[in-house]
């Protein structure tokens, strides 16, 4: 992961560290999940097959968008991640539980 973010930062130049980045990053983030979902949504609903390489081509526009919005808070995805695992094992012990999810408390 880290290899992965100094690449990404090497792409975003040196917008990544200003802060008006915030907004640019953020916004493309939510477009580049959209057209995830967009594509996801022809899969599903609309009969088209799956292409694997599309996904992981779309996915990897998502990440580099998070990328570049952890190197512009001063972040690190690695860090990120396994906060994320932490509080993932903290909220379901022995996995996803539906009946776990609709008693946890809010946060």
């Amino acid at each position: 992961m880290v290899e992965y973010q100094e690449y990404a930062g090497r792409t975003a130049g040196s917008h990544a560290y200003f802060e008006n980045s915030f907004a640019n990053f953020a916004m493309g983030l939510s477009g580049e999940a959209g057209e995830v979902t967009d594509y996801l949504k022809k899969v599903v609903f609309h009969g088209h097959e799956l292409d694997k390489q599309k996904l992981s081509e779309e996915l990897g526009d998502v990440l580099w968008y998070i990328a570049a919005l952890a190197i512009t808070a001063g972040l690190s995805l690695e860090d990120i991640a396994w906060d994320n695992v932490t509080k993932l094992k903290k909220r379901y012990p022995d996995g996803f539980d539906s009946k776990r999810s609709i008693q946890r408390p809010a946060n």
